[in-house]
């Protein structure tokens, strides 16, 4: 959420600088309802002063034994008008409360400024591209012979973009994601377990609400208004929701393993076949609380923590910091973490790591007490640390041989009773 001071303060710029993200936004009738409200909430807080003031007299006229049945009919007609006006009120402040809540977060000055995402700007690569002396495959023409996991039977069970994982499939998702999690561990991040279905109000604070209700899945009946997270940052950024975080606790460094589901992740081309977009994947999550001035620097270490898991797995990957128009709507700067991938020819983000600065907090009254005592927001943090789907699809057929087995990298090993290759 943003702050609706800044907006008054500096309209044109909060206006020029949202517009680099979404060029249809404009702010005239939010700053019109805003100015509105507070013209009724003045003209409230006038009549019930007025209204103080009338029943102050009434005090000292019946201490008197005087009359008071004007003064009682001047001070009803007070509260009629001041009961009219805050009726109108409430629709006013929820359709612009509504309006604030759909506006992104504002991009940090120094993001490049761009609609296109093909303008992100490369800022690290790791390792290069594998080289194949054979007809190399990708992972669905892999799977035929390795038989990891059975799409049709997925198809059947729930529809298309729900992956069955199968036999060694299976046991290899799961040591990426023991080994991802002891990664994130060692890394100084604390674990978390997490439940998948949330409250709207959780939903709403972490920004997926209202813009992302046609893409989330949920359950509403009479008993449950509950969402399916889309991601495990959602419920972490719920943890502190309406509370004071003590300032010696800050910052906090969390992570957690869920599978995730989006509805909007079906829509594949004939190219983003198998596990490379899925309405449900598996993922672990690195969430951060921090003090204001200390987020980039917790920015760079999420990304660096990122990087290890990829480095560990000796994938070759880029980094990519995306421009203005490619930032997701509660951030204020993103870096996408890209893993190439042979069968498809191209990069996939496997990470997204953003800084969410005070967005968040506003919507979830996440706070601390500065050092003088003073109430501020915290800034949140949230990044993939890491998506196991296309990790998975990176690590088949990056390390596919001509026999079609696969080598299993040396720090899944332990995961796997030692198992080298998948064949």
């Amino acid at each position: 959420m943003l702050d609706i001071r800044q907006i008054r303060k500096n309209r044109a710029e909060v206006e020029a600088r949202l517009k680099t993200k979404d060029p249809s936004i404009d702010l005239s009738s939010l700053c019109q309802l805003d100015q509105q409200i507070r013209e009724y909430k003045t003209e409230v807080e006038q009549l019930k002063a007025k209204k103080n003031e009338f029943s102050q007299k009434i005090g000292e006229l019946k201490r008197k034994g005087e009359k008071t049945e004007q003064l009682f009919s001047d001070s009803y007609e007070l509260s009629q008008q001041i009961e009219v006006i805050e009726q109108k009120l409430k629709p006013l402040e929820e359709t612009f409360q509504e309006e604030l809540s759909t506006l992104p977060n504002l991009p940090m000055s120094d993001i490049k400024v761009s609609q296109d995402p093909k303008d992100n700007v490369l800022i690290k690569t790791f390792n290069s591209p594998p080289t194949f002396h054979f007809p190399f495959k990708n992972h669905v023409e892999l799977n035929e012979k390795l038989q990891l996991f059975d799409f049709k039977r997925g198809a059947k069970l729930s529809g298309s973009g729900w992956p069955v994982y199968r036999n060694l499939g299976a046991r290899l998702e799961w040591a990426l994601i023991q080994y991802m999690i002891a990664s994130q561990v060692k890394n100084g991040f604390t674990q978390w377990m997490m439940p998948l279905l949330v409250r709207q109000e959780t939903m709403y604070g972490s920004g997926q609400l209202p813009k992302f209700e046609n893409q989330l899945f949920k359950i509403k009946d009479d008993d449950y208004h509950l969402y399916l997270i889309p991601t495990a940052e959602i419920p972490l950024n719920g943890i502190y929701a309406n509370e004071i975080i003590p300032l010696e606790e800050l910052p906090l460094k969390y992570t957690a393993y869920t599978p995730c589901f989006r509805r909007e992740a079906g829509a594949a081309g004939a190219q983003e076949r198998g596990l490379i977009r899925m309405h449900q994947f598996n993922k672990i999550e690195m969430f951060c609380f921090t003090k204001p001035q200390e987020s980039e620097q917790i920015f760079d270490m999420m990304v660096e923590s990122a990087e290890k898991v990829l480095q560990g797995l000796n994938l070759h990957y880029r980094n990519m910091q995306l421009v203005t128009g490619d930032i997701s709507f509660g951030a204020a700067k993103t870096v996408d973490i890209e893993v190439w991938l042979p069968g498809q020819n191209r990069y996939y983000e496997v990470s997204s790591i953003s800084n969410c600065t005070d967005y968040q907090a506003r919507r979830s009254m996440i706070r601390y007490k500065d050092s003088e005592g003073k109430l501020e927001f915290v800034h949140t943090l949230n990044g993939s640390g890491l998506a196991t789907s296309r990790l998975m699809v990176a690590l088949l057929e990056n390390n596919q041989q001509e026999d079609g087995s696969i080598v299993i990298p040396e720090v899944l090993r332990p995961y796997l009773d030692g198992l080298e290759r998948i064949c």
